[in-house]
């Protein structure tokens, strides 16, 4: 019986194919992926890139104390566009800054989302016809938190950052097919990644030569040798940020996922409450001294009144020694029973709760200091990279064997004629 000798795996059916599916899925999709690479490098450095441009809007804010959350929001109101109204409300991180108040699609009457003294503006038991309106962030209001005068305001598509962003979150597909496209786009730089790890993985006696680049490298060797090189440097910082970009495209999908491995509550959840039939609701100012309350030390950060009477308003608060980006603190708040009904504190979540709370500052740069800010960045040139490299190793392969392939042809032809 003769016996076969194996076949070294990158003679193998299995791995031809692995390699087919790298190259065709890379040159395919290159274009957008380099988009989607060079967007997120610029989205990371906003804020520089405002300030060296000149772009960052100044503010000429009075000075004193902040007047409260009720205040806030009735200026707010008074300043919203007609079928809008004060939503989420953005506290600033550091003085000199205005309030950030999201402006939303305006509800029928006694469903109003930002009541000026913050409370559910719907009895229980009351009836309004459905009404069709738009859904999502209707623009921006930036407030003077002592004078309450309109610093500044934003509507959706304003500027070309904002663009920049809405063509890396959607590719300006305002529904949500567009985050679908970008998530799926984000599956393929998974797969990327992981294909690209087994083709790279070096034979014995090639680990160090697989990680650098040959000197004096010339043509396909050396744009092999740049692809493998950075992409085996990259990979972790690649695939995180890959993974997390999917996760915000398709977070219940994923975190349904993370959650049957890592228990985890849906931390995006909304807390419901039971109205109270002929009770007064606690005002938003109210609420807010009830949330800081139970974590002392923390600082208010942002409030959501409640779009419903049957929802709890949630206060986001930054506890001592917050790192810019990282996770905050959630505390939900009854405004007909007048007590908290649930705390979400980041140092108090599950494995998996961790993992799902750091996704979105891992994508964005934050939370873990100016070196992991700049990673994030230089994960952004990668598919540009990869896709000159790869790009250049199929066309000169290409090339190189359309010439073979002339020169076999050529000497056919000769001795077909010699005979």
């Amino acid at each position: 019986m003769a016996i076969t000798a194996a076949k070294p795996q990158r003679q193998r059916l299995w791995f031809r194919t692995l390699q087919n599916i790298h190259l065709w899925t890379g040159l395919i999709l290159c274009l957008p992926l380099v988009m989607l690479g060079i967007t997120g490098s610029i989205l990371v450095l906003e804020d520089e890139l405002r300030d060296l441009t000149g772009d960052r809007p100044t503010y000429a804010l009075e000075a004193g104390a902040a007047k409260p959350i009720s205040a806030i929001l009735a200026a707010a109101k008074g300043a919203a566009p007609t079928g809008t109204q004060p939503g989420f409300v953005t506290l600033p991180d550091e003085p000199g800054k205005p309030v950030t108040v999201r402006l939303t699609a305006a509800r029928p009457p006694g469903g109003e989302r930002g009541a000026p003294q913050g409370g559910p503006g719907q009895q229980p038991g009351a009836q309004t016809p459905p009404q069709a309106a738009p859904q999502g962030p209707m623009g921006v209001l930036l407030i003077d938190p002592v004078s309450l005068a309109v610093v500044g305001s934003q509507t959706p598509g304003d500027g070309f950052l904002r663009t920049v962003h809405m063509l890396h979150a959607n590719f300006l597909i305002r529904d949500r097919s567009g985050r679908e496209i970008i998530g799926w786009l984000g599956v393929a730089m998974l797969a990327l990644g992981v294909s690209g790890l087994i083709i790279w993985w070096p034979r014995p006696g090639r680990w160090k030569a697989a990680f650098t680049v040959k000197a004096g490298a010339r043509g396909v060797r050396l744009h092999r040798d740049l692809h493998g090189a950075v992409g085996i440097w990259s990979l972790v910082i690649f695939m995180v940020v890959s993974f997390s970009g999917v996760y915000l495209a398709f977070p219940q999908t994923l975190g349904d996922g993370v959650s049957a491995i890592f228990p985890a509550r849906d931390l995006r959840a909304q807390v419901s409450v039971e109205p109270v039939k002929g009770a007064k609701p606690l005002d938003v100012d109210q609420v807010v001294e009830l949330a800081v309350n139970v974590l002392p030390g923390a600082t208010l950060r942002s409030v959501s009144p409640p779009a419903r009477p049957n929802q709890a308003y949630r206060v986001g608060l930054a506890p001592a020694g917050h790192s810019h980006g990282a996770p905050m603190a959630t505390v939900f708040v009854d405004p007909w029973a007048a007590r908290v009904v649930e705390i979400r504190d980041p140092v108090r979540y599950s494995l998996g709760e961790t993992l799902l709370a750091w996704q979105r500052p891992l994508h964005a740069g934050e939370g873990l200091g100016a070196l992991w800010k700049w990673l994030v960045f230089l994960s952004g040139v990668l598919p540009p990279l990869f896709a000159v490299t790869g790009t250049a190793m199929w066309w000169l392969k290409r090339k190189a064997r359309k010439a073979k392939d002339a020169e076999r042809a050529a000497a056919l032809a000769g001795a077909a004629a010699a005979e």
